[in-house]
């Protein structure tokens, strides 16, 4: 089969064409023909050493995607040949509270991921896919989609009414847009680019800001929602950002951080803020199956759309990968089989 190897991490051109021996599902596993697989940030910092370095070489990347099982293992009932399903990169993490083990198994780092022709699965970890759903709305959630409902539903419990500011226009931002909105949530979101926040605005963000424009975003949404500020934070840009994420929360607000970005500022400046509005602050760490299950139905209820920026075709997932690395794009870089 042919399939793309993460080679020596030291950058975007470590990623190298290969043929493998199509593998066979031993008990317990699933043999899965991807057909559609999505790009989130880790993807280009595995191959930059910068996320889980020191894997094989030969380790196959792609940490989301959808596809349908082609063969199973002996013992496998949860799914049948022929299912279109999907799968969370920490393929331990089934249901119940975090565990530092699930890291363990991570599909995409620990563990061979989806960009070849055939991936190999535990049946236990993967999710049949309802046939309403198409393939682009279902290919980028094991990772961005997953974070988002994790942070905005599992945790901070969003509600009608609720202001959740989404830093940036990336894979979880957008996400975290799209669920809000389907909660009853208004959106604010951030950017350097007026043309990215306008898409974003067509979308339904109700607030935009950009940074670059007012640097001091924090003073900026506090000005547009009348002194009251931010119910909730998606924080993704790390340290950097997080004392603005801090100066714009509302008392008794959310920020949930994701992702690894740690940044050179101090975290938390505004020291006095932190405390006198009561302030949460969590991170987590991506979400169980049993939230990926809840997600994919309110993803059918609610008629929910994941937004595309490009689709790649398989043998130019080099291209695909230097085009998301250019941070030029919104929505999800994909690459379609």
């Amino acid at each position: 089969m042919k399939a793309f190897e993460i080679g020596a991490q030291t950058g975007l051109d470590s990623l190298r064409a290969a043929t493998r021996p199509v593998p066979t599902p031993g008990p317990g596993q699933v043999l899965v023909a991807p057909q559609l697989v999505s790009l989130i940030s880790r993807d280009a910092q595995i191959l930059r050493g910068t996320y889980a370095a020191g894997q094989s070489p030969q380790r196959i990347p792609v940490s989301e995607g959808v596809g349908r099982v082609v063969a199973i293992g002996e013992g496998v009932t949860e799914v049948a040949v022929g299912e279109r399903v999907v799968c969370g990169h920490f393929a331990d993490w089934i249901d119940g509270p975090f565990n530092p083990a699930i890291f363990g198994h991570d599909i995409g780092a620990t563990h061979d991921g989806w960009l070849a022709e055939r991936v190999l699965l535990p049946a236990a970890s993967v999710i049949p896919v309802p046939p309403s759903l198409a393939d682009e709305d279902v290919a980028g959630l094991a990772s961005a989609g997953l974070t988002a409902w994790h942070a905005l539903v599992e945790m901070c419990h969003v509600k009608p009414g609720d202001l959740v500011l989404c830093l940036g226009t990336g894979g979880v931002a957008l996400a975290a847009m799209k669920l809000a909105k389907a909660h009853g949530a208004r959106v604010a979101m951030t950017s350097s680019s007026d043309a990215k926040l306008a898409v974003v605005r067509e979308l339904g963000a109700d607030i935009t800001i950009n940074y670059r424009t007012h640097p001091d975003w924090a003073a900026e949404l506090l000005a547009q929602t009348g002194g009251v500020g931010a119910d909730i934070v998606i924080e993704t840009g790390g340290q950097d950002t997080l004392g603005l994420s801090i100066a714009s929360i509302a008392p008794n607000g959310r920020i949930v951080v994701v992702g690894l970005t740690p940044g050179t500022r101090h975290a938390i400046p505004n020291y006095l803020a932190f405390v006198t509005h009561n302030v949460t602050i969590r991170g987590i760490a991506n979400g169980s199956r049993a939230m990926m299950v809840d997600l994919l139905r309110a993803i059918e209820t609610h008629g929910i759309k994941t937004v595309v920026g490009k689709t790649f075709a398989f043998d130019d997932a080099p291209q695909a990968y230097r085009y998301f690395a250019e941070a030029n794009h919104v929505g999800k870089v994909m690459i379609a089989f």
